[in-house]
């Protein structure tokens, strides 16, 4: 009986059927399903436990306290040897705040830089003696704009064009506008020097007139005032050398001669200058 109930089930497992089992009651269930699982390696025989990895905090940063970057340098407009209209504007408006006393010029000497340098001091910036854009914006709002004769108050201006009536001949073309002397030959301009004019008291005489005397060494019997380098064109009135003029520029006047302020020039023109020679005064 055995041998016959193996042979039956071998041959339901061959065709592929499904035992059929029932319960108690004689239902049929559904057939037992075993699931085998395996354990995990850790409960194998000498296997070490696994831990859940434990999570490690995030450290939060410290904030570091920011580092400011140092101020690049403020451009440097001018400094020591540089010259033009620019450097003679600073050098004037360094004399409204009373830092130079010398000039204008137009030329950036030691006197200006030491000025400079002086005025940065002051301020609490730096002494470089160079004048940076922080420098000159400073300087700007402690002073005003300059007039023409601030800016050329010890001459170097530019000469205005020469009157019609110089251009021919030997001439000392003098410009009341520009207030500068040519010293002329034939309309080719030989040299040209700033001067300084008469008072509206004892204004400079205007015209065309011939000098009629030179004189090296005069003094003045009216004022009793050195004129070097006289030469006498309309009475008492003479292009001279004037050391007041050196020393103070336009803060002064002439009594009506016409004033050289630079010798070197003024001792040129005399030596080329002769009796006879016209002298024009214009606007």
């Amino acid at each position: 009986m055995r041998k016959v109930m193996f042979a039956v089930l071998t041959a339901l497992a061959v065709s592929g059927c499904t035992v059929q089992t029932t319960d108690p009651d004689g239902n049929p269930r559904s057939p037992v399903h075993i699931q085998v699982s395996h354990p995990p390696d850790d409960d194998k025989p000498g296997a070490t436990p696994t831990q859940a990895p434990t999570q490690v905090p995030t450290p939060t940063p410290t904030p570091r306290k920011a580092t400011r970057a140092p101020s690049p340098p403020a451009p440097v407009l001018w400094s020591r040897g540089d010259s033009g209209r620019d450097v003679r504007e600073l050098q004037a408006r360094l004399r409204q705040v009373a830092w130079l006393y010398d000039g204008p010029t137009g030329s950036y000497d030691d006197l200006t830089e030491n000025a400079v340098r002086g005025f940065q001091g002051k301020r609490g910036l730096p002494r470089t003696g160079r004048t940076d854009t922080v420098t000159w914006q400073r300087l700007l709002r402690m002073t005003r704009e300059p007039g023409r004769w601030e800016l050329y108050l010890m001459g170097g201006q530019p000469a205005a064009y020469p009157d019609p009536r110089c251009l021919t001949g030997r001439v000392l073309c003098i410009s009341k506008t520009s207030r500068t002397l040519r010293w002329m030959i034939d309309g080719r301009t030989v040299s040209t020097v700033a001067v300084r004019f008469g008072s509206q008291y004892t204004p400079t005489r205007e015209g065309v007139f011939r000098v009629y005397w030179k004189s090296r060494h005069h003094v003045s019997t009216l004022y009793d005032s050195p004129m070097p380098y006289a030469m006498f064109f309309s009475g008492g009135q003479a292009v001279h050398y004037s050391a007041d003029f050196a020393a103070r520029g336009y803060g002064g006047a002439s009594h009506g001669c016409v004033n050289i302020r630079d010798e070197t020039a003024i001792a040129a023109i005399f030596a080329e200058v002769s009796n006879g020679d016209k002298v024009v005064v214009h606007w």
